[in-house]
């Protein structure tokens, strides 16, 4: 299947370049009275000969326009804007192959209002601007019914792997961000949190590769900003989701969500519901200490969760806005892991032994922050930001783990051994920042200061399970307590150096201060880490827009990524008796250095050259505990390499066959040296692709494939990976006059969507593997009501974001 997924990438990249070679194109601007450019306009182009519309688009920010892959003929142009009357052009001629460059069209105000029909231009796909790259989820149906997460799959140039950690370009250590606020949670935290937000929910996400010194210095990868929606002028409005998937085993969502705005004030809300079923498949064979251990792991789980949203904006003038936000999300999860593992000599082709064990867990996940924000705007580019933050962030988890030793007849051999374990953890997170821009010397500058202080608590009582009575284990019990303070503060300034030619440039302070206390029941165990740091993180760029339709920029910055709050707690959290993870207080914090260089063509194709240096680079290692026991815990790699060459084109072919590819290849370089023969010295050039075709059909249908593709690469500090890949098809209609949406779609139509890969650490060798639920058939609708055209909540950046990222679940 592996085979199709790359035929259907190449096919779109084929027929892509076919119709540029034979098609005509035209260019153009948009400019109002005084010559400023208009964004967002409509722009048709009709044919001479019965005036059919041809091809519809919308203008960019800079009032740019490209109409691409027509036939030859004459044609002529109508632009409108709200507003403004209609432009209607003389007759032009189109030659094949060629490209007619228009001079710039203005749109002159009128003295009477007009009663105009606009033509309304969906959002494309993909946005390529200057310092982002923006993934519109509305502009694909295959997107619908799935979670932040499998989003995230999707989009351009990020990869996430079989442990739900992930990376862009071929990066770790990327920062998420939700509606501008960097998420406290990380790693499986973090993956639970976007499992449990749907594609409803979510506008775009932006893909920030080299961020300024503006954005918290943490997040060696870059960050991915999901933004959700939000309404748009005076009323009400609001609108109705509701999510039906079925592979395996079922999932429902629903969301209610609000919004009112007058002169004064602006309320908004939102409420939403999901629960849901999965099958996890695991294998790992081991070999060690003369001994082979093929383990096969089937975990079922399940989930209900609910997400809210509410606040409030006061406009206390035309320059002064105050406003309270609060969001949360709670989750009661539950499941069941069963694993059989046969234990052999090595080259005997006998079983000597079987640990048949289970794993039942159960929890409660809760998650609350509360925002406090000022804002100011006084005109001529003069801003002030105030933020207040407080997160809150509980995790109650319990395990029971019965394991059994048997001969391969099924008789016992050693006596049942239970265990149990409670794991309650508490992250309280406070923030304080400030931001302001304004005009300076021709340019812009902006400063800002952050303070935020965290406090986790974590406690682990482990319990021998005897004739059904819990007997806590003070050998392996604990308690675990870190706290961190960091202080920012940036300056960042961007101007012109000629017409054609702009830079900017910036630096971050950040002191951190840290300490993790480890208490245990034995005192020899007892630990305390401190540290204190001051960190320097430059940043700059600089662009040059050789003309109308190419530029280039050159960015460069430095970041940090510290440790996870979990990845620091030492508690042994166990699959089986012979499998755990553990974390390490040790570890230190990685730094990058970070090189792009960019060309954009017309606006839209984007070519991009990257090279980063990740040096102490924190990455999931498996070692081994005694004869039989392995465990997983994190590390510091010495250093890590990373070349990336990525390429995005949206192309219309037809007026009713949009497509677009994204395609990213990359050489990773790990090195290492822990002693004892523990040495880590991987190279892979690895390669993937993103290809969609949305086809527009006639009753108001819209059809789309799609499909991505990861070769063989490096997963962790150990991990070669082998290729996986995924096609997905929907069909989307518009019902009830326009106002509801009807989407039907399959994911991963081949199930191909699974991962393998090999791995040698010192005397360790594995191979490992596993799947899960993917190939499912969503069914989606979605219905507005209300004045469609109230206008959007402020979108804004609370303080919490970049903390919250670090925190991870179970």
């Amino acid at each position: 299947m592996k085979n199709i997924v790359i035929v259907l990438l190449a096919m779109a990249g084929s027929l892509n370049f076919l119709y540029a070679q034979s098609a005509g194109k035209i260019t153009g601007s948009l400019l109002d009275a005084e010559g400023k450019p208009i964004s967002y306009a409509n722009v048709i182009l009709f044919t001479v000969a019965d005036t059919n519309m041809v091809k519809a688009e919308i203008t960019d920010d800079k009032g740019l326009f490209e109409l691409g892959g027509i036939p030859a003929g004459d044609y002529w142009i109508k632009a409108s804007f709200v507003g403004l009357p209609d432009f209607k052009s003389e007759s032009l001629v189109v030659e094949a192959g060629k490209t007619l460059a228009l001079p710039a069209f203005r749109l002159q105000p009128a003295t009477n209002d007009l009663a105009e029909v606009v033509v309304k231009a969906q959002k494309p796909l993909i946005e390529v601007k200057p310092d982002k790259m923006v993934f519109n989820v509305d502009g694909s149906i295959n997107a619908q019914g799935n979670t932040a997460l499998e989003l995230l799959r999707k989009s351009p140039g990020v990869m996430v792997d079989n442990n739900d950690n992930i990376m862009l370009q071929g990066r770790s250590g990327v920062r998420v961000y939700i509606d501008g606020k960097p998420s406290p949670l990380s790693s499986s935290d973090l993956a639970s949190y976007l499992s449990t937000l749907q594609s409803s929910e979510i506008e775009s996400i932006e893909i920030i590769t080299n961020p300024s010194s503006k954005y918290d210095a943490q997040g060696n990868g870059g960050i991915i900003n999901i933004k959700f929606k939000k309404d748009k002028n005076l009323g009400a409005n609001g609108s109705f989701d509701a999510g039906y998937s079925i592979g395996k085993l079922p999932r429902y969502n629903a969301k209610l969500s609000g919004n009112y705005r007058n002169k004064k004030v602006n309320l908004f809300g939102s409420y939403g519901y999901g629960e849901g079923k999965n099958e996890n498949i695991f294998n790992l064979y081991r070999e060690q200490s003369g001994l082979s251990f093929d383990q096969r792991n089937i975990n079922l789980s399940n989930w209900n969760n609910h997400n809210f949203r509410v606040g409030a904006d006061l406009f206390l003038n035309k320059k002064s806005t105050i406003g309270f936000m609060t969001n949360g999300n709670i989750s009661d999860y539950h499941g069941n892991s069963n694993s059989r593992t046969p234990i052999a000599v090595i080259g005997s082709g006998i079983v000597d032994s079987m640990l048949l064990a289970s794993n039942i867990h159960n929890g409660m996940r809760s998650n609350y922050n509360f925002n406090l924000n000022y804002a100011f705007d006084g005109g001529n580019g003069t801003t002030w930001n105030v933020d207040a933050d407080y997160g809150l962030f509980k995790n109650d988890g319990d395990e029971y783990q019965p394991n059994r030793y048997t001969d391969p007849t099924g008789t016992e051999i050693f006596e049942e051994r239970i265990y149990a374990n409670e794991t309650p953890t508490t992250i309280n997170i406070s923030t304080f920042k400030i931001d302001h821009e304004r005009n300076l010397f021709g340019g812009k500058l902006g400063v800002g200061i952050k303070l935020s202080q965290v406090n986790t608590d974590n406690t682990f009582n482990f319990f021998n399970v005897i004739n059904g009575d819990k007997d806590l284990d003070e050998t392996r019990s604990n308690q675990f307590d870190y706290k961190e303070n960091v202080n920012a503060a940036y300056a960042n300034y961007s101007g012109k150096i000629s017409e054609k030619m702009s830079y900017q440039l910036g630096l971050r302070a950040e002191q951190t201060n840290s300490e993790g206390d480890l208490t245990a029941y034995m005192a020899s165990e007892e630990d305390n880490v401190k540290r204190s740091y001051l960190d320097f993180f430059p940043s700059g760029g600089l662009t040059y827009q050789a003309n109308q339709m190419n530029s280039l920029q050159l960015t460069y910055s430095r970041r940090i990524d510290r440790p996870s709050y979990q990845d620091l707690n030492p508690f042994q959290n166990r699959l089986d008796e012979l499998t755990f993870e553990k974390g390490n207080p040790f570890l230190n914090p990685q730094y990058s250095h970070n090189f792009q260089l960019t060309h954009t063509y017309k606006y839209r194709f984007n070519t991009s050259l990257s090279y980063s240096r990740t040096t102490d680079l924190i990455t999931r290692i498996t070692d081994t505990s005694g004869v039989s026991a392995s465990f997983i815990t994190w590390l510091n790699l010495a250093q890590q390499d990373v070349y990336s060459l990525s390429f995005s084109a949206p192309i219309q072919i037809t007026k009713w066959w949009n497509s677009y590819v994204s395609l990213t290849g990359s050489r990773t370089e790990n090195t290492a040296d822990y002693g004892d023969g523990k040495i880590v010295d991987l190279q892979a050039t690895s390669f993937n692709g993103y290809a969609q075709q949305a086809f527009s059909l006639p009753k108001d249908l819209k059809l789309e494939i799609s499909g991505w593709y990861n070769s063989p690469g490096i997963w962790g500090g150990t991990f070669k990976m082998k290729a996986m890949g995924n096609v997905d098809i929907g069909l989307q209609k518009k019902i009830l006059e326009g106002r509801a949406n009807l989407k039907v779609s399959v994911s991963d139509v081949f199930r191909t969507n699974r991962w393998s890969g090999i791995s040698q650490f010192g005397s360790l060798y594995m191979k490992a593997g596993g799947n899960w639920d993917s190939r499912r058939l969503n069914v989606n609708f979605s219905y507005r009501f209300g004045n469609d055209e109230v206008k959007a909540a402020r979108r804004r950046r609370t303080g919490l974001e970049d903390e919250q990222r670090r925190i991870k679940s179970e």
